[in-house]
């Protein structure tokens, strides 16, 4: 997918492709990246992602294409020489070092003069806070405080570009949450170029300016997070934005003036808001998607421009809300209800929902309609 151009990006990639031998791993990409803007990767394992950051970095070779960062070509400078910052999965702390050496390590070996890594550290530490620890070791450290070292690291360089690759899947589920907080505060601090891989989609939503949603080394959705949630552009971006994922309903499309929807025993009025276009998947098989959340029961259903009744399969409680599992058009289909709403497996129910905030899909190309 062709990003929009953006004037005198900070880091701009021109058909940048990788081949290991005959396997292609990043094919044709093209990205703009604007000042001070945090884009996050986002995708499964193996898509590409980690891949096109060490790319961006000089730690990887490209086949083909152009690397700029703050318009100047960096295709095959040094890592060290592109001006960029980077935060590793792995903390990669020297263990015999203290904290305040491990951060001043990069700048003693560049040469740079002692005041001026002092003042550094000192920003760094304040940033992050972290002044306490410069007299510790690794050893001593949580793998938060650790996470911070490493960020603190990158941060000294006084570069343009951050780079993150993956630096909170070490940790657990309330450090992540902790520090996705602080890298936040952090860019809106600094107010620097950053470019983050992930895979947890809690992270790019909740981080980015944009996201890049990336499958088989190709950029398959660049937009803002609220855009790509609610109008993802194939149905990967669909299944792979959301916790739990999108319902997907195979059925059929009966074209005319007022199209519909049809599936086993169902049929959803979509009306002309449906489309991107005109009805070009008309008389096709597709696949009708509707997001969990946007999902009504009860009296909220009757409500809705579709409603149908149905039983309840499996019930799921979350904490904060609970899933439910039923079967629509003799499909599989989750939604969400309130933690105190009571639900037992085989419950007769009745749901609905507003079409216009469905997707419909191809059943061949998977595109949306």
């Amino acid at each position: 997918m062709m990003a929009a151009a953006i004037a005198n990006p900070s880091v701009s990639i021109q058909d940048l492709s990788l081949n290991f031998g005959v396997m292609s791993v990043l094919k044709t990409l093209n990205l703009d990246v604007a000042e001070g803007e945090f884009i996050v990767l986002l995708g499964p394992s193996g898509c590409g992602k980690s891949t096109l950051l060490n790319c961006i970095a000089g730690l990887l070779d490209i086949s083909e294409g152009r690397i700029f960062i703050k318009g100047k070509n960096v295709t095959w400078e040094e890592p060290k020489d592109r001006g960029i910052g980077m935060v590793f999965q792995s903390y990669a702390l020297y263990p015999q070092m203290t904290v305040e050496k491990n951060l001043s390590f990069g700048l003693r070996v560049a040469g740079v003069p002692k005041e001026e890594i002092a003042k550094r550290i000192a920003r760094a530490a304040e940033i992050l806070q972290i002044e306490p620890l410069l007299q510790r070791k690794p050893s001593a450290l949580s793998g938060g405080q650790r996470q911070r070292v490493a960020i603190g690291r990158a941060l000294v360089r006084d570069v343009d570009v951050f780079l993150f690759d993956e630096p909170l899947s070490n940790l657990d589920a309330k450090l992540r949450s902790e520090l996705r907080v602080e890298i936040k505060l952090l860019h809106r601090r600094l107010q620097n170029t950053m470019i983050y891989v992930t895979h947890d989609q809690i992270e790019a939503m909740t981080l980015a300016d944009r996201i890049a949603v990336m499958k088989g080394g190709v950029i398959q959705q660049l937009d803002a997070p609220q855009t790509i949630y609610n109008r993802p552009v194939n149905r990967f971006v669909a299944g792979f934005l959301g916790s739990p994922a999108m319902n997907f309903i195979k059925g059929q499309l009966e074209a005319g003036d007022a199209p519909v929807f049809k599936a086993d025993g169902i049929s959803v009025p979509l009306g002309r808001y449906a489309f991107d276009g005109d009805n070009g998947g008309a008389g096709k098989p597709c696949v009708f998607g509707i997001r969990p959340e946007h999902i009504a029961l009860g009296d909220a259903a009757k409500a809705m421009p579709f409603t149908a009744e149905s039983t309840v399969e499996i019930v799921d409680p979350m904490g904060s809300d609970t899933l439910v599992w039923t079967k629509l058009g003799g499909q599989i289909l989750s939604f969400r209800v309130e933690a105190d709403k009571t639900l037992r497996n085989g419950d007769a129910i009745r749901i609905g929902f507003d079409p216009a905030r469905a997707s419909l899909f191809d059943a061949e190309t998977d595109s949306r309609l």
